[in-house]
């Protein structure tokens, strides 16, 4: 069997914890900010766990991550 070639663009968006879930940055939060309010924009900068039917497809594009 072949090397699995890692998507590049998905290993710079997405990275894997401990536990085998996949870990995501929040949209939204790189221009016209003057409308959006602080406390939203604070949200914005934590990462979120990716949903569980979005991560096969994922996982598939970062084999080895």
């Amino acid at each position: 069997m072949p090397k699995l070639k890692t998507h590049r663009g998905a290993a710079k968006r997405f990275s894997v914890t401990g536990q085998g879930k996949v870990k995501r940055n929040r949209a939204y939060a790189s221009h016209i900010l003057t409308s959006k309010t602080t406390k939203r924009k604070r949200h914005l900068r934590k990462s979120a766990i990716l949903d569980t039917r979005d991560t096969p497809g994922i996982k598939r594009l970062i084999p080895y991550l």
